[in-house]
């Protein structure tokens, strides 16, 4: 076929699938269209669009290429991996069998994982639904041990290496970070609970009662998925690579479907039809957790409860390999974006909003006037008092506050920095105007950087090590970690303490205060020592897990 007539065809599909869009106007649908335009080809992958508005699509289409190597074009039928939007039917399964009186949400989850270890503190099915629970995520540690996660993690594996994890990353309830082993192992609890699978259970409970014909839990790799698109990641050399992915344990993630499947699960949130609760069902679904002090986060059943332009949203996320999805509602507004992407470096909640923008635009709300101190000017001596470096235990990283030009500025690391304008004595209000709502405060001996009604983040101000060749000897070597049976090798080389990774490459660690060394994307590691000269291991913090020991030669 030729290009011209295969173009042509793909043109009309797209245009018959978007046929119901009256409820926007030409102008908008061109300017929706215009935001896509970097993935309307025929040599790209792309994504699926729907716009959903009172109660109806107001506009679908599809942009780009489902199938590249068989010059098959996205539509909004087309049938996409949805990442960790599959969470929020997790947690629906949870709400129906604590409906049903088969769990309790405040179960002890050893009830469920007896071979779990005992850490002390129980574990409750609620702390997995908020990511509260501590508990190490098991896609990462997959990855820490040397394996990739987009081939097959046999469940029996996946499970394991949970359950071998002697320390979690904080005490239940006293904070959240996002854990993928959470909903893999709410999964199970279905299966425990019920006999039946999370396929088999979330077909019964929820896709077949909403009549969401083309969504599955994908449980099975061997299995087939009509209309389905591949995955592709960024251009090598000008060709995008194939991101083939085997991967097929549910409860992280593991949905198939379709814009026009999740616009039934949309629409089900205003006129719920699944349960005996009726909308009481989705105001639990809505309702944030709490840690144990009572404090409220921002995060309810695996949905982000947030406000954009001043209107109230419900939102969600999901990546894995080459997919990309976004869940953005409206629902003061009964209006939804939902878009599903087979792109790699594709940014489907950043794009939903900017849908939003065209679609909501006459029902933003004025925004609401900042408090904005006045700047004062302090003098270079007393600006110079804040300079250095702070370290930030949580995330372990370093960040540098750095005079230049009479201006102080918070640096995170090579280009990524921020202005600090000063508001008061050792008080600084980060970004370019003082309008903005991020206050740094500086103490004696630390900072504190305090975001709306957040807690403040505290980093501790320290002097840089400066290793010498005889220092960094002391650190290389071999290094085992039982809770992942892994071994990693660290050499000094060139003047720095480098790790050494399974392809060979070597990657240069940062050094901090004496015997910690981070790097900005891997974590950081805190050496112990026997004595004053025998480095005897290191802790590993590296995003999602946390804590992890590695001991020297074991």
């Amino acid at each position: 076929m030729r290009q011209s007539t295969k173009l042509l065809l793909i043109l009309l599909f797209n245009m018959s699938a978007y046929m119901s869009a009256q409820q926007l106007s030409p102008t908008q649908t061109l300017t929706i269209d215009s935001i896509f335009q970097a993935w309307d080809k025929t040599n790209s992958p792309g994504c699926a669009l729907a716009v959903i508005k009172d109660g109806e699509i107001a506009y679908s289409r599809g942009y780009g290429m489902a199938d590249l190597e068989h010059g098959l074009a996205i539509n909004p039928r087309t049938v996409f991996y949805i990442g960790s939007v599959s969470k929020q039917f997790v947690a629906m399964c949870m709400l129906l069998l604590a409906e049903d009186g088969q769990i309790s949400l405040d179960d002890d989850i050893h009830k469920y994982f007896p071979q779990l270890p005992d850490y002390g503190y129980p574990i409750s099915i609620r702390n997995l639904i908020h990511h509260t629970s501590g508990i190490r995520d098991y896609l990462q540690l997959w990855e820490m041990s040397g394996r990739s996660y987009l081939d097959k993690v046999p469940e029996k594996e996946a499970l394991e290496i949970i359950c071998r994890q002697k320390n979690l990353n904080f005490e239940p309830g006293t904070r959240y970070l996002y854990s993928n082993s959470c909903y893999f192992m709410m999964a199970l609890i279905v299966r425990k609970v019920t006999g039946k699978n999370l396929r088999e259970y979330a077909q019964e409970r929820i896709f077949g009662p909403l009549g969401m014909t083309s969504t599955q839990y994908y449980d099975d790799n061997r299995r087939l998925i009509p209309n389905r698109a591949f995955g592709y990641g960024e251009p090598v050399n000008g060709t995008f690579a194939n991101m083939m992915m085997r991967f097929d344990l549910v409860g992280s993630g593991g949905i198939y479907s379709t814009v026009e499947d999740l616009y039934k699960w949309d629409q089900n949130f205003y006129h719920n039809q699944i349960g005996k609760q009726g909308q009481a069902l989705i105001d639990q679904m809505l309702t944030n957790g709490r840690y144990k002090d009572g404090t409220e986060l921002n995060y309810a059943f695996a949905l982000e409860n947030g406000k954009y332009k001043g209107l109230r949203t419900i939102s969600h996320g999901g990546a894995l390999g080459g997919y990309r999805s976004g869940f953005l509602q409206f629902p003061d507004q009964r209006v939804s974006v939902i878009i599903l992407s087979n792109l790699e470096t594709f940014d489907p909640m950043g794009i939903a909003h900017e849908v939003a923008d065209v679609v909501l635009e006459k029902n933003f709300l004025p925004e609401v006037p900042v408090y904005q101190p006045k700047p004062i000017s302090l003098s270079i001596e007393k600006l110079k008092a804040y300079t250095g470096f702070y370290w930030n235990d949580w995330d372990g990283n370093s960040r540098e506050i750095v005079l230049r030009d009479g201006v102080l500025y918070y640096n995170r690391g090579g280009q990524s920095e921020s202005v600090l304008t000063p508001v008061g004595e050792g008080k600084f209000i980060m970004g370019a105007d003082a309008a903005a709502i991020t206050t740094v405060i500086f103490f004696d001996d630390h900072l504190e950087v305090i975001q709306g009604q957040e807690q403040p983040t505290v980093l501790t101000r320290y002097e840089p090590f400066i290793p010498t060749e005889k220092d960094l000897i002391t650190y290389a070597g071999k290094y085992y970690a039982a809770d992942i049976k892994d071994t990693v090798e660290l050499v000094a080389l060139e003047n720095k303490l480098q790790l050494v990774l399974a392809d060979g490459q070597k990657l240069p660690l940062l050094p901090a205060m004496k015997d910690q060394f981070y790097h900005p994307y891997m974590g950081s590691m805190r050496f112990t020592r026997k004595n004053a000269k025998a480095v005897e291991g290191f802790t590993l913090d590296a995003g999602r897990v946390r804590n992890v020991w590695f001991g020297r030669g074991n």
